[in-house]
């Protein structure tokens, strides 16, 4: 089955606090993400609030538990207490644990699954008690033993971290380079029991390589390009256009 599309929102919701106005309204552009066909939709809360905000939340849940029951709500960041609370409140289908400090623009590596497996052990298990999927942010290039560590959390899957792919959209031998190490990792990872997740700056145009490559990934979560071809085709346009560059 080809790879879901969740929608990243937090790109709208930055362009959103550029002024103390509505629009453009996350949920609206949720909805229209959703009744385009998108499986899901991923937002990841920063404590600073610069692009999606705390009082988001509730009305993205609303949104799909009144009109998209069949969608998903991925809520990504890194676990601290004030985190695991909204969680708590947002009862997301699955949570994206991400190895961020609070000052990054983006995220930008994965978790060192050995330094860090007792701490992710027992936010796994917190997560996993209110009923959500967990996904860890996962290097490209993760080892053997750091997978397995990854696996020895509890966690249900890992989103490979595709930055460095992204940014081979000028250089195809580098591309095919980064490809090959993404492969490797998510075999790995499938060999373990774990499922594959892949995010960060993910186009139209770098999609179908990645899908080939592993063609058994679970979902793909795609926020700022998205947005930025959402700017010249419309919303909706655009998740047609990234579920058919999915395959689906």
């Amino acid at each position: 089955m080809p790879a879901e599309l969740s929608v990243n929102l937090n790109a709208v919701a930055m362009l959103r606090n550029r002024r103390d106005l509505p629009w453009p309204s996350v949920v609206d552009m949720g909805r229209i993400a959703l009744r385009a066909g998108a499986h899901g939709l991923t937002v990841h809360p920063r404590p600073d609030q610069r692009h999606i905000r705390f009082s988001d939340l509730p009305a993205l849940r609303q949104l799909i538990d009144e009109e998209y029951p069949q969608a998903e709500f991925n809520i990504e960041g890194y676990p601290t207490e004030a985190f695991l609370r909204l969680v708590a409140a947002s009862r997301p289908e699955q949570v994206t644990l991400v190895p961020d400090d609070p000052s990054q623009p983006t995220s930008d590596h994965g978790w060192d699954f050995i330094a860090d497996r007792d701490m992710l052990t027992s936010i796994v298990a917190q997560l996993k008690e209110h009923g959500a999927r967990v996904s860890l942010f996962c290097n490209p290039d993760a080892s053997q033993a750091q997978l397995e560590a990854a696996k020895a959390t509890g966690a249900d899957r890992v989103e490979l971290y595709t930055g460095p792919y992204g940014a081979c959209h000028d250089d195809s031998a580098r591309a095919s380079k980064e490809l090959e190490s993404l492969k490797k990792t998510a075999g790995i990872a499938e060999a373990l029991g774990l499922g594959v997740n892949a995010g960060h700056d993910l186009t139209v145009a770098n999609l179908p390589a990645l899908t080939r490559a592993i063609p058994n990934m679970a979902e793909v979560s795609i926020g700022h390009g998205l947005t930025a071809d959402a700017l010249e085709y419309g919303m909706a346009e655009t998740v047609r256009r990234f579920r058919t560059a999915l395959g689906q």
